[in-house]
């Protein structure tokens, strides 16, 4: 699965436990006519991915939905979900460098002020 949007946040990278677990989250909000801010969270050598990446970018995350089951001390169970990225990538167009951008066509105006004599009868 795969969420697409701008990010909102990035979150400092957490250590949990003796043995070293680290999470790492981000929130997207997604464009759509009802915008979703989507909590992403990358787990161990996963949190490293998010170190390029800026508030304002345009990304797609690749995600799995987690689901587990937990029963508390008075025996009572419970569900939790989670959002877990795995691959991250920018939409943001990159132009190379040296490369002006090309402005879309409506910057254009049409040219209204051509006199026959103008014309050129070149075959191509």
């Amino acid at each position: 699965m795969e969420i697409q949007g701008k990010v909102k946040m990035i979150g400092e990278t957490q250590t949990f436990g003796s043995n070293g677990f680290r999470k790492r989250e981000i929130v997207v909000t997604t464009e759509e006519q009802y915008p979703q801010h989507i909590m992403v969270e990358f787990v161990q050598d996963k949190t490293e991915l998010l170190n390029s990446y800026q508030v304002g970018q345009d990304v797609k995350i690749s995600i799995n939905l987690r689901g587990r089951e937990w029963v508390n001390p008075q025996g009572e169970t419970k569900y939790f979900n989670s959002i877990q990225g795995w691959r991250i990538e920018n939409l943001t167009e990159a132009t190379p460098e040296g490369v002006p951008p090309v402005p879309p066509a409506e910057a254009f105006e049409p040219a209204t002020d051509l006199n026959e004599e103008d014309h050129d009868d070149l075959p191509f």
